[in-house]
């Protein structure tokens, strides 16, 4: 059993480290208050292999292994938490689901130009009436022909102002409940797509939350994704890839907190000393440290067994809960070691108790995680 990242992994970590030092952390508040990112960084982030990071070589890809993508995620979002947003759902929510299930043709067609940056995916999947029951999508996509026709109003999708690409999922039979939805790939530009409502976030404030709405959206026929009527074991499969990359994510903003507090507490000075002197402050930062650590090995081993081609569905989940809720409760730790300046927006802290928060809701609330893992222990369907 190994324990050490490889050499190979250590320079993923020194490379992307040093850009997001370089190019996000400097920018991180500026994007915060403005609600945008500069639109270079995608390119930026293409160049480096990032925004296709574990598609292969022949399409574009960094061609990087999941551990390599856990690593990414965490450093990308200890810098600034709504790129490291941007980068896992073209990852791991549009380029994993076209790689795995995709025709040759949809693969050549799509995973370059997304893999390098040159375009920008999103996931259609929530629905005003359909959240963690996702079975329950009202969506539909009408055979007509040589193509499809769709209609319904997805919510809560981050790209979905930028996206060129889009995966959809609607019901293509009258079957009820889970059966009888297709994933299907939509483009912006497409008759009857158009762009809703664009949220006002508490966090990851740079990347966009928006309406999608399909209006007798026309889309070709060829551009059904894996086998009609199984949309959902894509979805699924999807959503296991992305419970990792999301634990990644909530361990970045948990270290940027650590890390913040950790320097603030050396230079914060009460009763004639620093306040990192005081137990009450050295417990706070041991207790994130050791959540911290326990939540990598955690994603780490669910990454693991996902490059194994192993079952992940409850490590995935594990390692999404467990994170979460660390990014969260080491975030307001941090709030408090700061006292009344972690309050407000001079100091970063602020902005990472807001980032941390989504971790606990988005693919797959803390609630949804326990039901999968408790399912996969008792062995329930």
């Amino acid at each position: 059993m190994e324990f050490e990242l490889s050499e190979e992994h250590r320079l993923v970590q020194r490379t992307v480290r040093d850009w997001a030092t370089a190019r996000l952390l400097p920018l991180a508040a500026e994007m915060d208050r403005s609600s945008r990112y500069p639109p270079e960084l995608i390119r930026e982030l293409g160049d480096l292999g990032l925004m296709g990071v574990f598609i292969p070589e022949e399409y574009g890809g960094g061609g990087m292994d999941t551990i390599s993508y856990c690593i990414i995620m965490e450093e990308i979002a200890r810098a600034e938490a709504a790129i490291s947003a941007v980068l896992s759902v073209n990852n791991s929510l549009v380029c994993y689901p076209i790689f795995a299930f995709g025709d040759d043709r949809q693969k050549r067609h799509y995973l370059p130009d997304l893999a390098r940056g040159r375009r920008i995916g999103c996931y259609c999947l929530t629905e005003p009436t359909a959240g963690s029951d996702a079975g329950s999508l009202a969506a539909t996509a009408r055979d007509a022909g040589d193509h499809w026709v769709l209609n319904g109003t997805k919510i809560f999708v981050t790209n979905g102002v930028e996206a060129n690409v889009l995966i959809v999922y609607a019901r293509t039979e009258a079957d009820p409940g889970s059966r009888g939805i297709s994933a299907l790939i939509a483009e912006k530009g497409d008759p009857g797509l158009s762009v809703g409502k664009v949220e006002h976030k508490l966090g990851i404030r740079a990347s966009s939350t928006c309406e999608i709405v399909l209006d007798e959206c026309r889309i070709p026929k060829d551009r059904l994704l894996g086998q009609r009527g199984k949309g959902f074991h894509v979805a699924l499969a999807t959503l296991d890839g992305g419970r990792i990359g999301i634990a990644a994510q909530a361990l970045g903003i948990a270290r940027a907190a650590m890390e913040d507090a950790t320097a603030y507490a050396k230079e914060r000075r009460q009763f004639g000393r620093p306040i990192a002197a005081f137990q009450a402050t050295q417990w706070k930062i041991a207790d994130m440290a050791t959540r911290i650590q326990a939540g990598r090995l955690l994603a780490y081993r669910a990454a693991w067994l996902r490059d194994q081609g192993r079952r992940h569905t409850r490590e995935a989940s594990m390692a999404k809960l467990f994170a979460s809720e660390t990014a969260m409760w080491a975030a307001t730790q941090a709030v408090q070691i700061f006292g009344g300046y972690g309050y407000i927006q001079e100091y970063p802290v602020e902005r990472h108790f807001r980032d941390a928060k989504i971790t606990e809701i988005y693919e797959g609330t803390s609630e949804v995680q326990r039901m999968v893992i408790a399912r996969q222990i008792m062995g329930a369907s």
